[in-house]
């Protein structure tokens, strides 16, 4: 493998090495075992047994090329511990281990390492930060999966859209510049209909999957305990419903999170937020919302994702807890209480052939995948929020123009002023305001031009562009809700506490023990951090409900 950039900088935060007196303290956590010189580890594509800190003897670590040779990645002796993320969670590995003399080491299951990460402070963090910098480095190294296809088709970027929102290494093969495809295609007798294919770590081959497929083909959602059951079950991974994972997981509550798609919601697709408190540089979405899901599995928290729920009724017996949630795949769960932060969905364009475009070259978040697929071209964006804005400053630094189409007078009413005055100072973007898309024309799913109207005077302004960006809006995401006896004010989104008059505990919905949180609740602030603020709130209201309950 080529060097990493990572390893070169930081080579002793990525592989750290514990001291005897270290070790030491890790031993009531784990289970020494022996392996013979060539024994495996552990294999990609398949759970291990958790980290290993080896106590005597050298590893080989390398990961599989498309082509399916070994490559180096490092070697590994006395003193240094294996793993990454995945085995926090114990989901499979991504990369191959294997003896290469006679090995004793201490093996530490992943609930047994998540206990550690708490008990031991110190020592946690520094193993802590090396797990994330190994992610880091796999996702710059495209381990994991291998996606064959067409760079820009749709499927394409819907299956590398769903992986890098999930934060899950991979690497993508163009079957027009790439002669490693063709040989794929070649090997595995794949045909043009069929594109694009994923290989998953574990050998099997997926053609054109779904999001659900792949998710199971590379061990990011298991089996679902249909006996057990948590004391919170939460719906929604964006900000709000981690941050409730986090705080009730740290207190010592049995936590499952549940989406429909990737953690980090909306403000996962943020480019950059530079306005939330203690990041005075800013940081991107998928940064922030990393750091929460590694967190919230730091402490134990379930998490499910995707797995798409379908209803919450009543538990059959109390054995059972309060609420039976049934899921999509036909898989149930059981909790005490459940957590509403389902968020927003976003709006789509009123025009009539906008379906057609839409996963190839209509877009509705701005990723650095997004934005090479820009590079040098000029772009459409319709919004005139903080979300439109931020996309706006990202896309510039790569495109040759964007125009940036505002239904109202100006900027100013919808957007932060710091926003604003970039969005200003950029000399490749044009606002165009009092103005609404009301065309797309291309060629099957190619899009090859914009037409938008002025809606004083009714003239229209055709473009040729092959990208458009979509950031008006959300609508709350209760579509799902039909069966769950939950009042909705008069434009869907989920009313709580006070709203429903006197005796409703704050952030309640009129089912007793069902809370709402976040965008998708009636009245909230549509920003990330009230999102987090009633992530934690909701916990405090929940230990009282679970309190209550027990008395009675």
């Amino acid at each position: 493998m080529a060097s990493s950039s990572i390893i070169d900088s930081r080579r002793d935060q990525v592989f750290p090495r514990l001291e005897p007196e270290e070790i030491d303290r890790l031993r009531r956590f784990g289970t020494v075992r022996g392996y013979a010189p060539d024994d495996w580890l552990y294999r990609s594509g398949e759970a291990s047994a958790g980290m290993f800190v080896i106590l005597s003897g050298e590893v080989r670590i390398t990961r599989k090329n498309p082509l399916g040779q070994d490559e180096l990645i490092v070697e590994e002796g006395a003193g240094n511990f294996l793993g990454e993320l995945a085995q926090l969670s114990g989901r499979p590995a991504l990369v191959d281990c294997q003896a290469l003399s006679v090995v004793q080491a201490l093996v530490i299951p992943a609930e047994k390492l998540r206990a550690l990460l708490i008990a031991e402070a110190e020592l946690g963090e520094r193993i802590m930060r090396a797990l994330i910098l190994r992610r880091m480095m796999l996702l710059d190294a495209g381990a994991g999966p291998i996606v064959v296809g067409r760079e820009g088709q749709g499927d394409v970027l819907r299956l590398e859209g769903f992986l890098r929102r999930n934060g899950h290494p991979h690497h993508m093969l163009d079957v027009d510049r790439d002669e490693q495809a063709r040989l794929l295609l070649e090997r595995f007798h794949v045909a043009e209909e069929e594109l694009p294919i994923v290989l998953c770590p574990s050998g099997d081959i997926l053609r054109n999957p779904s999001e659900g497929q792949l998710a199971r083909c590379i061990g990011l959602v298991g089996r679902l305990d249909p006996d057990k059951v948590h004391d919170v079950a939460v719906v929604g991974a964006g900000p709000a419903g981690l941050a409730t994972a986090v705080y009730a997981a740290s207190e010592g509550l049995s936590v499952l999170v549940l989406d429909t798609r990737a953690f980090g919601g909306q403000a996962g697709a943020s480019a950059r937020i530079e306005n939330y408190l203690g990041f005075p540089t800013g940081i991107t979405g998928m940064a922030l919302m990393g750091r929460a899901f590694n967190q919230a599995q730091k402490f134990g928290a379930e998490l499910a994702i995707p797995d798409e729920i379908v209803s919450v009724e009543s538990a059959p017996d109390a054995a059972h807890g309060r609420f039976r949630l049934t899921l999509a795949a036909g898989e149930t769960a059981n909790a005490r209480t459940v957590v509403i932060a389902s968020g927003a969905r976003y709006r789509r364009l009123e025009v009539d052939n906008l379906d057609i475009f839409e996963g190839g070259c209509v877009h509705y978040w701005a990723s650095p995948l997004e934005q090479k697929l820009c590079s040098g071209q000029e772009v459409a964006l319709v919004g005139a929020g903080n979300s439109a804005g931020q996309a706006t400053v990202f896309l510039a630094s790569q495109a040759a123009k964007v125009w940036m189409i505002v239904r109202g007078p100006s900027l100013e009413a919808t957007m932060s002023q710091y926003l604003v005055d970039r969005i200003r100072g950029l000399p490749n973007v044009e606002v165009v305001t009092h103005a609404e898309v009301t065309a797309l024309a291309g060629d099957g799913p190619a899009l090859s031009s914009v037409t938008w109207r002025d809606r004083g005077t009714g003239k229209e302004t055709r473009r040729p562009m092959g990208h458009l960006f979509l950031f008006i809006g959300a609508d709350p995401n209760t579509g799902w809700m039909e069966n769950c006896e939950v009042a909705l004010d008069d434009k869907g989104f989920v009313l709580t506490g006070p709203d429903l008059g006197v005796g409703h505990r704050p952030l309640e919905t009129s089912r007793p023990g069902v809370f709402a949180i976040g965008d998708v609740r009636s009245g909230s602030t549509k920003r990330v951090a009230a999102a987090v603020g009633e992530g934690a709130q909701v916990v405090a209201t929940i230990h009282a409900y679970l309190a209550e309950t027990r008395r009675a």
